[in-house]
């Protein structure tokens, strides 16, 4: 969960308002939540955040079929109803399907053989991210509950079907202000006399590019689980991304992309109760050792720390970051580089 410990309150301001109407949210503070007709006309005017959806990669989804396997041992076999010649040890482990035209069975891109009792489909998630066309303006943030309940109508109150509003999973809000509750969580208002918790929003803040950082690089924001990609210093795409649990932390600094898989295979901590084995991860690009960006066909929680230590992204998110960023201009030595600061905005209460 996050925590942020001072009151700080937050105001958007539409490129197509006055300085006066700019303005018309000010007065909005945890003891003044009532908006007046300025800040209603404006909330009016600017519902939601002035981004771009980039594309679906339609392609990889369409081409990979994912299938968890497990969690127990597994048996390999090389040939459907033939003999056993591997195992896939107890663990998270998923393979990609070649081939499930046989009844009961399923060919892994390793070629061999499962039995289909033994697996399960899973889907992709078909979430992505939003190119940035003014660069981040006005702040604004996904949603993350997945409980389906109502906004609040105040700061650190309880949910309440006055408001209206029942905020969608992965929905994009803008933030009108912000507030600390009297229940120590600080809240945003997404709309008139409607509140939300902070701990169940993932918001986009920019960072000032660090010093040597130049070019086309990403930023990871630990805190917020969000990821903004820039030219210099310019927002050019964002989006939610899982990054490591606890135990599991991803490092925080300034890095280089070292290694770029259009696919590849990922496992760890084998024989260990969190082991893991992983087919065809597709969009890799490593800048911290073996610690990566790449899509993650396996969860949909972004927006929530789910890895071991990697960026997970969906898969579409991950190839426009791949193939944006292979798209730089070169150095001096004709190597494309690409800086990745992590970091995080705040702190987090576990």
């Amino acid at each position: 969960m996050k925590f942020l410990y001072l009151m700080i309150v937050v105001f958007l301001l539409p490129v197509s308002v006055s300085a006066q109407e700019s303005a018309a949210c000010n007065e909005i503070t945890a003891e003044n939540v009532i908006p007046d007709a300025d800040c209603l006309a404006w909330m009016e005017a600017f519902p939601a955040p002035v981004v771009e959806d980039i594309p679906l990669d339609t392609e990889t989804l369409n081409a990979y079929n994912f299938w968890r396997v497990g969690p127990h041992t597994v048996n390999l076999f090389d040939a459907p109803a033939g003999s056993v010649v591997e195992q896939i040890p107890a663990g998270f482990n998923f393979v990609r399907a070649v081939d499930t035209s046989v009844e009961g069975w399923i060919q892994a891109a390793s070629g061999l053989w499962i039995a289909r009792s033994d697996a399960r489909l899973t889907q992709a998630s078909h979430f992505r991210g939003v190119l940035l066309p003014n660069g981040i303006e006005h702040p604004f943030a996904w949603i993350l509950d997945k409980t389906g309940i109502y906004t609040s109508e105040y700061p650190g109150g309880p949910s309440s079907e006055a408001t209206g509003r029942i905020p969608i999973r992965y929905e994009r809000v803008n933030l009108f202000a912000e507030a600390l509750g009297a229940d120590g969580w600080t809240w945003y208002m997404i709309g008139p006399n409607q509140w939300v918790n902070q701990r169940f929003v993932a918001v986009v803040k920019p960072v000032e590019r660090p010093e040597g950082v130049q070019g086309r690089w990403a930023a990871v924001d630990l805190y917020e689980q969000t990821l903004v990609a820039y030219e210099d210093d310019m927002p050019i795409f964002t989006t939610l991304v899982s990054t490591g649990l606890p135990g599991w932390d991803t490092n925080e600094g300034i890095f280089t992309v070292w290694a770029r898989l259009v696919e590849g295979n990922q496992s760890g901590a084998t024989g260990a109760p969190d082991s893991y084995a992983l087919e065809s991860v597709p969009w890799i690009m490593y800048f911290d050792g073996d610690i990566s960006f790449h899509g993650a066909y396996w969860h949909d929680d972004f927006g929530y720390r789910r890895s071991h230590g990697c960026v997970n992204m969906t898969i579409s998110d991950a190839r426009y970051l791949f193939e944006w960023t292979g798209a730089s201009t070169p150095d001096e030595a004709g190597e494309i580089v690409t800086y990745v600061y992590v970091y995080s905005s705040g702190t987090y209460v576990n």
